[in-house]
């Protein structure tokens, strides 16, 4: 039986009503913006239905993410693949916004179509490079409503970082699906989960990410982790690299972050080894986490 994508959803959905803010960056470079990071976004309304193609039923859909900044409206779906209704969800899902935030007037209406883009989350040769919308008039007239797609598996880890590019990040690991899923090599993985931790980290101690931002981050990853690895011995070694353990509890990890960021401080203001070691039991930290702070503060 095939896996849910429901994890993926999910994972965007909550990460736009919990964190909107993370959104701005995304924002400002899918469409060349340069909104400040500390305004406020409106999310937007956007339930809508859509014949399924697959079972010829009418279902409820509800759009990734509309959302609107200085007065400026933008539509973002996230999908894992092409399944052929996307072009039509995201026609619908805009003339809902334009219908929504329409301009009366006598005889006349005028509609503001969000601008829009689609991310793939997974992608192969047959993925779109555009999402193309036509719309034909009696009179002749048409009027082409397009996009060009972004492909994860385009972006580096790097970029995703510099460009604070918060909400990408839990879903970089899918592109070592079939590794993990067939027990191959994943020392990349493992590695790029380790840039992830420790510049994710260094972005918190920089207080450019709240604590709930960066525990809820690490926490999507490793569902994204779990939902490849279903249960597979790789799966508890790659969950611990984001710092916890399969059965490290939310409030559990939340304690543990905030220790880290005092360690990290005790080792900016000149505070050496021993003295931290004595304060803090292996059971709150272990050496090597330890030894990965002390070396985090003297870059800094």
């Amino acid at each position: 039986m095939p896996k849910s994508n429901n994890d993926y959803d999910d994972i965007f959905k909550t990460l736009k009503y919990n964190h909107k803010r993370l959104f701005i960056s995304l924002i400002n470079k899918a469409f060349n913006k340069s909104y400040p990071l500390n305004i406020v976004p409106t999310i937007l309304p956007t339930d809508s239905y859509i014949e399924n193609p697959d079972t010829d039923k009418i279902e409820e859909r509800e759009s990734d993410l509309l959302m609107s900044i200085c007065g400026d409206t933008y539509l973002i779906e996230c999908q894992s693949y092409e399944d052929g209704t996307m072009a039509i969800r995201i026609a619908e899902y805009a003339f809902l916004s334009a219908r929504n935030s329409a301009v009366w007037e006598n005889g006349r209406v005028i509609l503001n179509m969000p601008a829009y883009v689609v991310v793939y989350i997974k992608s192969s040769e047959h993925t779109p490079l555009y999402t193309e919308i036509t719309l034909k008039f009696p009179n002749g007239e048409s009027v082409n409503y397009d996009c060009k797609n972004i492909l994860l598996k385009d972006i580096s880890k790097e970029d995703m970082i510099s460009d604070r590019l918060f909400p990408y990040i839990p879903f970089y690991i899918t592109r070592y699906e079939n590794e993990i899923c067939n027990k191959g090599n994943i020392d990349s993985a493992l590695s790029d989960l380790l840039y992830f931790r420790t510049e994710l980290t260094k972005l918190y101690q920089n207080n450019e990410l709240s604590p709930e931002e960066l525990l809820d981050i690490m926490n999507y990853i490793n569902r994204i982790i779990k939902h490849i690895a279903d249960g597979n011995e790789y799966e508890e070694r790659m969950v611990s690299i984001m710092g916890g353990t399969v059965e490290e509890t939310p409030s559990q990890k939340l304690k543990r972050l905030e220790d880290e960021k005092n360690i990290l401080s005790l080792f900016s203001n000149g505070a050496d080894f021993e003295l931290i070691r004595k304060s803090f039991s292996e059971k709150i930290i272990s050496n090597e986490r330890l030894l990965e702070l002390q070396k985090l503060a003297t870059q800094k």
